[in-house]
């Protein structure tokens, strides 16, 4: 029996669409990202940010309460040891308003009376003495005719020599008294509009250095202690970095560092000191850290960073372990499988599961200690749908 040409149709059209279905649920290969395992240097480090500031930092403060002139210094000049920085002269005297006048003026008068009443007592001291004087003479002349007894002579010599200390003292009174009208009088005169060369104070500079900071550059009256400006030596820089407790444990003295993202190339250091105190900081995402500061001598010659200045935000990565001869693939081509790593590597056209041994991870790479050779293509965050035997099909860049 043969068939006419409609069923010859409709059995073309039945087997087109079969096809069709077979090839629109074929598993198709999956696009990946691949990288190849390389041969070299791998570091695990701590990685922090940290700010740069001077060892030996120096600010020249006022030693007493006075009025600073002028500093005619600024941020980077050149100072040596004793060069005078900051010239003080003394702090004006106060404006007086009219009670405050009027008070003086009533202790003035007071004042001035109280020198009257001390003449008034000195000379009345001088005519006890003078009387004094003549008793005694009388008195010796009676003695020695014999009317007298030698009892009555040593009271008239006593009472002459407490005559003499009275008018002593009534002068040391009157001198008192004077000075005492003058500082009343003093409290008078006015604010002096102009302050002289006499008693300025020039404050010198304890090493030499470079001017960091001018913290009072415009003239002013300042209080004792307060700070004038801060000196110190840029060529002596460290960098100062707040690690978390957990990290700082590794961070030990000798501990090589490198100090880069400051605006020029990566610096090397090494770790000088853990301070043994640490601190509660509260996070950007409102988490309470405990973290301590870690301090780290810049080594490179300062020609390689003397555009770091004091102050300066940089990252600080302290390398806790380095290996030479290591093979490294992408940090993110590794993923849990049981209680170790495993990844995908590209055989021919199909993933291949392969699980290694993870020696340590950075922010970037992962050192396999085996498991792959060098040069083989793993999958970079492998999708999903990758498996074992997959069709893979390498992302082009």
């Amino acid at each position: 029996m043969t068939l006419n040409r409609t069923t010859w149709a409709w059995v073309a059209i039945a087997a087109a669409a079969l096809a069709a279905l077979a090839w629109a649920f074929w598993p198709r290969a999956v696009e990946v990202e691949t990288a190849a395992a390389r041969q070299g240097r791998f570091e695990q480090a701590i990685e922090e940010d940290g700010r740069t500031r001077v060892k030996d930092r120096y600010t020249v403060s006022a030693p007493v309460a006075a009025r600073v002139e002028r500093i005619a210094l600024r941020e980077g000049d050149r100072v040596k040891a004793g060069d005078v920085v900051a010239v003080l002269r003394p702090v004006m005297s106060p404006m007086v308003d009219e009670r405050s006048r009027r008070e003086a003026q009533a202790r003035l008068q007071a004042a001035a009376a109280g020198v009257q009443g001390a003449a008034a007592r000195v000379g009345r001291a001088r005519i006890a003495l003078q009387e004094a004087r003549l008793e005694q003479e009388r008195t010796e002349r009676l003695a020695a005719d014999g009317f007298l007894s030698a009892s009555r002579l040593d009271s008239v010599r006593l009472a002459l020599a407490g005559a003499r200390r009275e008018l002593e003292s009534a002068q040391a009174g009157q001198e008192v008294a004077v000075q005492e009208r003058a500082q009343a009088a003093a409290a008078l005169q006015p604010a002096a509009t102009t302050l002289t060369t006499r008693g300025a104070l020039s404050v010198r500079s304890p090493v030499a250095g470079v001017v960091l900071r001018v913290t009072q550059p415009s003239e002013a009256t300042l209080p004792a202690g307060a700070a004038l400006l801060d000196v110190g030596d840029p060529q002596r820089m460290e960098v100062v970095s707040e690690l978390l407790t957990t990290d700082a444990v590794q961070a030990q003295p000798g501990r090589r560092a490198v100090i880069e993202r400051w605006g020029g190339p990566p610096v090397e250091g090494v770790v000088r000191r853990t301070e043994p105190a640490a601190f509660t900081k509260v996070s950007a995402l409102g988490i309470e850290e405990q973290r301590v500061n870690t301090l780290i001598d810049v080594t490179a010659p300062p020609a390689d960073w003397q555009a770091m200045g004091d102050g300066f935000r940089v990252v600080v990565r302290v390398i806790t372990h380095s290996e030479d001869e290591a093979l490294t693939v992408p940090v993110g081509a590794l993923f849990p499988d049981g209680e170790g790593f495993a990844v995908y590597t590209v055989d021919g056209r199909r993933a291949r599961l392969r699980r290694v041994d993870v020696g340590g991870r950075n922010g970037s790479q992962a050192w396999v200690r085996s498991g792959l050779q060098a040069g083989q293509a793993v999958i970079v965050y492998p999708p999903a749908a990758v498996a074992d035997g997959r069709r893979v099909k390498p992302r082009r860049p």
